[in-house]
């Protein structure tokens, strides 16, 4: 890596980030994601305090936010792509067509600790960009129900993947009504420069050695179709990144970005 003349730049996290291993790291994201969605649907609570057959999907990968001096684990999510079949979402939802055929990815159970340090949430967002670029994925599909978590994630850059702007009911999630979202993931960087995104900087130029993507060639989760046209891939081969101290409008994008079930 050529850092600094490169125009990088590498900064350090108060949390690591990175897929879990191990059967206690799944408890742990457990326990995040009870807590966190159980505050606002009590109902849902009790029914994330255990894993379910999407965590041990062939396809899915999921990532655990762990605090450096405490220990504890503070956020979690996990992505699930196309590689061995249809996402969990389509079992509730069938896709146009053009994204059948794509390489896609699907990012639910993200959620954050109460009290947690608000860049968690950015983080876990370029964690997701990151894994789908190094997966080859085309498009990242997501389902949200509150407003202003929609506003951010257009913000980012999702647009809407129906155009009649119905809510519709996923099974997953109890069968309450989100907008099913897309993100051209192939696309995204150019995207972003060409706009002068006020993220550019921390998803595409800052590495992070607390965010760990662990991608390596013919892993389980890879797309043999996609192609990321416009992502580093510099950026993707490295594998670990690092977070900026955003301030002001950049660290208000990813202020509500937990919450997606």
């Amino acid at each position: 890596m050529c850092g600094a003349s490169c125009g990088w730049r590498d900064e350090s996290l108060g949390f690591r980030l990175f897929p879990i291993a191990q059967r206690q790291e799944l408890i742990e994201v457990c326990a995040v994601r009870s807590l966190a969605y159980g505050h606002h649907l009590p109902e849902l609570g009790s029914t994330l305090a255990e894993p379910d057959e999407i965590d041990l999907h062939p396809a899915t990968t999921v990532f655990l936010c762990r605090d450096k001096a405490s220990g504890e684990a503070i956020g979690t999510m996990r992505i699930q792509t196309s590689a061995h079949g249809p996402l969990v979402l389509e079992r509730s939802v069938a896709l146009p067509a053009r994204l059948q055929r794509s390489c896609r990815a699907e990012v639910t159970r993200l959620a954050v600790r109460v009290g947690a340090d608000p860049l968690v949430k950015l983080c876990l967002m370029k964690a997701s960009y990151l894994f789908c670029v190094a997966h080859r994925v085309r498009a990242m599909i997501i389902g949200a129900r509150k407003e202003s978590l929609i506003r951010n994630y257009r913000r980012l850059g999702f647009v809407d993947v129906f155009a009649d702007d119905a809510l519709r009911p996923l099974a997953h999630t109890g069968g309450l009504l989100h907008r099913i979202l897309r993100f051209d993931v192939s696309g995204a960087e150019r995207c972003w420069a060409q706009q002068n995104h006020p993220l550019y900087e921390f998803m595409v130029r800052t590495r992070h050695q607390d965010l760990q993507v662990d991608r390596h060639e013919g892993a389980p989760g890879d797309c043999a179709d996609g192609v990321s046209a416009c992502a580093d891939p510099r950026a993707a081969a490295h594998g670990a990144w690092e977070e900026p101290r955003l301030a002001g409008p950049r660290l208000g994008l990813g202020l509500g970005l937990a919450g997606s079930v």
